[in-house]
């Protein structure tokens, strides 16, 4: 039998922390070559617009075996009243290649990115930070203030958001039934930066928006917005004082523009990335080492992250009678 799992389904079988302890599982599973994972396929449908991505992966460990499709489609919401960006995730069944689930991929795909933001917070920030600034406060930035929180214990959340307040009033009012924290909306992004303990950038800017000079010592980044070659949310003196560790860094050479950039220009070099976050995690090479250190993680986004945490969503599932099943080879 197959499962199918609408986005509320989805939303009733995942919390943050089970979403960071399925990643740290994952992220080791890579480390240790227990995982496969292919670049992803881009397709594009110049006539409409559209943009498809196709990203596959199998864990050995945990069996989990599958893809998720991501469209953006900018025309979307004015020509047919769909989202900008879908996702769809299959699940199948590693000894028999069978469909197990198809399951909505939108709240499943915030989770995972803003739980591996959390993930690396737990490796490489302070044991004792406090502060957290976000930048961006659209549709990923929930999952990211609720991650960091979950690793961290944060006392004051500052918003930084290029949004009118008519937009940014309601998400920071929208955070309160997951973080106790004081939450502030700022106005200066220097200022910002410079009280943080923790950065995290989740905007889609394609020009940096902060910079090196702000940072104090000590500090962890997250640099998850931009994820193209041709973007940046960082300036190359952000990523030069830091400790770069990589989602994957061989990802992150073929499609993070916050490091390309620099690297094209001579100003910064590939040879300078510490690692990827799941040789951290196994132990290969150390995370944080020293207290003044910055340290920067950066993540593109790997299908690893989507198909662990799909098959626990199917496997919880199953367990809860969730969904809808039916037999999709007769």
């Amino acid at each position: 039998m197959t499962r199918l799992l609408s986005k509320s389904d989805v939303m009733k079988l995942l919390d943050m922390q089970a979403t960071i302890d399925i990643l740290e599982d994952a992220f080791r599973d890579l480390a240790v070559g227990n995982a496969i994972l292919p670049q992803r396929i881009a397709i594009t449908s110049p006539e409409h617009s559209g943009l498809s991505l196709f990203m596959p992966a199998y864990l050995k460990g945990i069996g989990a075996l599958g893809s998720k499709v991501v469209t953006v489609y900018p025309n979307n919401p004015e020509k047919h009243n769909l989202p900008t960006v879908i996702g769809t995730i299959l699940v199948l069944d590693e000894k028999t290649g069978a469909p197990l689930a198809l399951m909505d991929g939108g709240y499943l795909t915030a989770m995972r990115t803003g739980g591996v933001a959390g993930l690396a917070t737990k490796f490489l920030a302070r044991h004792d930070a406090e502060v957290h600034t976000m930048f961006g406060t659209g549709g990923m930035a929930r999952s990211h203030a609720w991650a960091v929180n979950e690793v961290r214990n944060i006392n004051k959340l500052i918003l930084y958001s290029i949004d009118p307040i008519e937009k940014s009033q309601p998400f920071m009012d929208s955070l309160r039934d997951i973080i106790s924290c004081e939450i502030v909306l700022a106005d200066n992004a220097e200022q910002a930066v410079r009280e943080a303990d923790i950065v995290t950038l989740i905007t889609s800017s394609k020009e940096p928006v902060v910079r090196g000079e702000w940072f104090k010592p000590g500090t962890h980044i997250n640099g998850t917005g931009s994820h193209a070659p041709g973007t940046r949310e960082l300036d190359t003196r952000s990523v030069a004082i830091s400790k770069v560790v990589c989602d994957h860094v061989e990802t992150c050479m073929a499609e993070a523009g916050d490091f390309i950039i620099p690297a094209y220009d001579g100003e910064w070099s590939w040879s300078e990335v510490h690692g990827s976050l799941g040789d951290v995690i196994a132990g290969k090479i150390p995370g944080r080492e020293g207290s003044t250190e910055i340290t920067l993680f950066k993540s593109v986004g790997l299908a690893i992250q989507d198909i662990s945490t799909a098959f626990r969503v199917y496997q919880k599932a199953v367990e809860q009678n969730t969904g809808t099943s039916f037999d999709f080879i007769d």
